[in-house]
């Protein structure tokens, strides 16, 4: 089953892409409530969180792996979806109560959003559980990564919570600026759990002490909580160098192409694998 999940992710971010191609031909504003930013931001990270969670799962110890993460990736779809489907009909897809059909599709956002939520809990409870045949560095990225996750699954909650705040109080277009001030915060915490691992990754391949590769992950673990940190600081400050939402693709696109790079490298510093024998030929005797 994990071959679907991979592919389920691929399509996403591929969706994602032809949605950036479409905000190129057709224009149309970068920020606001209705944009082809959306369909495009939202499907190019959901994507990535599909292929991340189904990779770094391996290490983790849980019982329920296919279906937990095939949960993940059909809450994934549903949100990539409905996002996409509220951007070609031209109106809000959060917060947006303006018909029932347009509250039925906010609703199931929140429902998938929570589902979401509760699956990053899984994981991250399971990633603390202690597996002797997890190398130390790669135990403590996997544990990092999910830590962070979950932080940026909380400044989603935040950010929904505002939203819907706003709009049970009749604000309703207040809710979709209110919503957008922690998108920094909330996407750069959003891929470390694919940063972490892949570094610990690429290091499996080309440092051979595990105290030296620990030591690494712990100096990258660090420098990273303290640049997400400030990044959500200045967030929850409602300080803007960029608009929230530049900032997001920003944030999101520097930690998911640091981790792609170093899954890359990792890649092109493999061990050659042996060449085969020649076909038919038969080993040679040993003198005894």
């Amino acid at each position: 089953m994990h071959r679907v999940w991979y592919v389920i992710g691929v399509l996403l971010v591929l969706a994602g892409l032809v949605h950036l191609g479409v905000l190129v031909v057709d224009g149309g504003p970068w920020e606001g409530a209705v944009s082809w930013r959306k369909p495009f931001t939202f499907g190019v990270s959901f994507g990535l969180s599909v292929l991340t969670l189904t990779w770094v799962a391996q290490f983790v110890r849980l019982r329920a792996r296919s279906f937990v993460l095939g949960a993940f990736a059909v809450a994934a779809t549903l949100e990539v979806a409905l996002i996409t489907l509220q951007a070609w009909r031209g109106v809000p897809s959060h917060f947006n109560m303006e018909t029932p059909f347009d509250t039925a599709v906010a609703r199931a956002l929140a429902v998938g959003g929570g589902v979401l939520i509760a699956i990053a809990i899984t994981l991250t409870v399971a990633a603390f559980r202690s597996d002797p045949g997890v190398p130390p560095s790669t135990r403590l990225a996997v544990r990092a990564g999910f830590a962070t996750l979950l932080a940026a699954m909380a400044f989603g909650g935040i950010m929904i919570a505002r939203g819907v705040f706003e709009v049970m109080t009749g604000n309703q277009q207040l809710a979709y600026t209110v919503a957008t001030a922690l998108k920094p915060a909330h996407a750069v915490f959003m891929h470390g759990v694919l940063l972490l691992p892949a570094l610990s990754w690429l290091l499996s391949r080309t440092l051979p002490s595990e105290q030296a590769r620990l030591r690494w992950i712990r100096l990258a673990t660090w420098l990273y909580v303290a640049v997400a940190g400030a990044v959500a600081a200045l967030a929850l400050a409602g300080v803007t160098i960029v608009t929230p939402s530049t900032a997001s693709v920003l944030s999101a696109g520097a930690v998911s192409a640091l981790a792609i790079a170093a899954l890359a490298l990792a890649w092109l510093n493999r061990p050659p694998r042996p060449a085969p024998a020649p076909s038919g030929s038969r080993p040679e005797k040993v003198a005894h």
